[in-house]
Protein backbone atom coordinates (compact mmCIF):
# COMPACT_ATOMS: atom_id res chain seq x y z
CA UNK A 1 0.00 0.00 0.00
CA UNK A 2 1.32 3.54 -1.04
CA UNK A 3 2.00 6.11 2.26
CA UNK A 4 1.01 9.91 1.71
CA UNK A 5 4.67 10.22 1.51
CA UNK A 6 4.77 7.99 -1.76
CA UNK A 7 2.13 9.73 -3.82
CA UNK A 8 0.96 12.93 -1.62
CA UNK A 9 -1.27 13.69 -4.47
CA UNK A 10 -2.69 10.47 -5.34
CA UNK A 11 -6.00 11.05 -3.75
CA UNK A 12 -6.54 13.89 -5.93
CA UNK A 13 -5.55 12.45 -8.76
CA UNK A 14 -7.94 9.72 -8.37
CA UNK A 15 -10.94 12.35 -7.58
CA UNK A 16 -10.10 14.33 -10.89
CA UNK A 17 -9.84 10.73 -13.05
CA UNK A 18 -13.36 9.56 -11.31
CA UNK A 19 -14.74 12.38 -12.91
CA UNK A 20 -13.05 13.17 -16.44
CA UNK A 21 -12.91 9.58 -16.53
CA UNK A 22 -16.34 8.20 -16.33
CA UNK A 23 -17.62 7.21 -19.62
CA UNK A 24 -20.76 10.32 -19.82
CA UNK A 25 -18.10 12.95 -19.20
CA UNK A 26 -16.13 11.36 -22.09
CA UNK A 27 -18.88 11.24 -24.38
CA UNK A 28 -19.72 14.57 -23.68
CA UNK A 29 -16.06 15.97 -24.09
CA UNK A 30 -15.39 13.90 -27.41
CA UNK A 31 -19.07 15.31 -28.70
CA UNK A 32 -18.42 18.72 -27.72
CA UNK A 33 -14.78 18.60 -29.37
CA UNK A 34 -16.54 17.15 -32.55
CA UNK A 35 -19.29 19.51 -32.64
CA UNK A 36 -18.55 22.54 -30.79
CA UNK A 37 -21.45 24.36 -29.28
CA UNK A 38 -24.13 21.94 -28.48
CA UNK A 39 -27.65 22.42 -27.47
CA UNK A 40 -28.81 19.85 -24.24
CA UNK A 41 -31.11 17.86 -26.25
CA UNK A 42 -28.72 17.79 -29.29
CA UNK A 43 -26.05 16.13 -26.40
CA UNK A 44 -29.01 14.05 -25.10
CA UNK A 45 -29.70 12.52 -28.23
CA UNK A 46 -26.32 11.78 -29.89
CA UNK A 47 -25.64 10.02 -26.44
CA UNK A 48 -28.63 8.13 -26.21
CA UNK A 49 -28.27 9.33 -22.44
CA UNK A 50 -31.12 9.91 -20.28
CA UNK A 51 -32.01 13.56 -19.19
CA UNK A 52 -30.67 13.56 -15.20
CA UNK A 53 -27.59 11.49 -16.20
CA UNK A 54 -26.71 14.38 -18.98
CA UNK A 55 -27.64 17.02 -16.14
CA UNK A 56 -25.74 15.57 -13.73
CA UNK A 57 -22.55 15.07 -15.65
CA UNK A 58 -23.13 18.36 -17.32
CA UNK A 59 -23.15 20.02 -13.92
CA UNK A 60 -19.86 18.16 -12.62
CA UNK A 61 -18.04 19.10 -15.86
CA UNK A 62 -18.84 22.88 -15.48
CA UNK A 63 -17.69 22.63 -11.95
CA UNK A 64 -14.60 21.16 -12.69
CA UNK A 65 -14.12 24.06 -15.28
CA UNK A 66 -14.18 21.70 -18.55
CA UNK A 67 -17.36 22.81 -19.68
CA UNK A 68 -19.19 26.19 -19.99
CA UNK A 69 -22.93 26.92 -19.76
CA UNK A 70 -24.83 29.65 -21.89
CA UNK A 71 -28.31 30.65 -20.66
CA UNK A 72 -30.49 32.46 -23.46
CA UNK A 73 -33.82 33.55 -21.83
CA UNK A 74 -35.74 32.98 -24.93
CA UNK A 75 -38.79 30.96 -25.22
CA UNK A 76 -38.92 28.12 -25.08
CA UNK A 77 -35.56 28.51 -23.08
CA UNK A 78 -32.05 28.35 -24.67
CA UNK A 79 -29.14 26.24 -22.77
CA UNK A 80 -25.88 25.41 -24.77
CA UNK A 81 -22.77 24.00 -23.69
CA UNK A 82 -19.44 24.14 -24.89
CA UNK A 83 -15.75 23.38 -24.44
CA UNK A 84 -13.43 25.69 -22.02
CA UNK A 85 -9.59 26.34 -22.49
CA UNK A 86 -9.25 23.39 -20.39
CA UNK A 87 -11.90 21.31 -21.91
CA UNK A 88 -10.23 21.98 -25.32
CA UNK A 89 -6.68 20.83 -23.82
CA UNK A 90 -8.34 17.60 -23.07
CA UNK A 91 -9.94 17.24 -26.29
CA UNK A 92 -6.49 15.37 -27.20
CA UNK A 93 -6.03 12.49 -24.56
CA UNK A 94 -9.81 12.06 -24.77
CA UNK A 95 -9.92 11.39 -28.72
CA UNK A 96 -6.87 9.22 -28.27
CA UNK A 97 -8.87 7.06 -25.75
CA UNK A 98 -11.86 6.55 -28.22
CA UNK A 99 -10.46 6.30 -31.08
CA UNK A 100 -8.46 3.05 -28.92
CA UNK A 101 -11.91 1.70 -28.40
CA UNK A 102 -12.76 2.30 -31.60
CA UNK A 103 -9.72 0.44 -32.56
CA UNK A 104 -10.18 -2.39 -30.45
CA UNK A 105 -13.86 -2.99 -30.21
CA UNK A 106 -13.80 -6.37 -32.48
CA UNK A 107 -10.83 -7.71 -30.17
CA UNK A 108 -12.53 -6.89 -27.21
CA UNK A 109 -15.97 -8.57 -28.26
CA UNK A 110 -13.58 -11.60 -28.97
CA UNK A 111 -11.94 -12.01 -25.46
CA UNK A 112 -15.09 -11.33 -23.59
CA UNK A 113 -16.92 -14.09 -25.71
CA UNK A 114 -13.52 -16.16 -24.84
CA UNK A 115 -13.67 -15.39 -21.27
CA UNK A 116 -17.27 -15.86 -21.28
CA UNK A 117 -17.34 -19.34 -22.95
CA UNK A 118 -13.95 -20.39 -20.17
CA UNK A 119 -15.69 -19.30 -16.99
CA UNK A 120 -19.14 -21.22 -18.24
CA UNK A 121 -17.31 -24.43 -18.50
Amino acid sequence: MLDKAQCPDCKRINEVLSRVGDRWSVLVVISLAQYGTLRFNELKRNLGISQRMLSLTLKELERDGLVSRTYHPTIPPKVEYTLTEMGQSFREPVSALGYWALEHLNTIDAARQAYDKAVAK
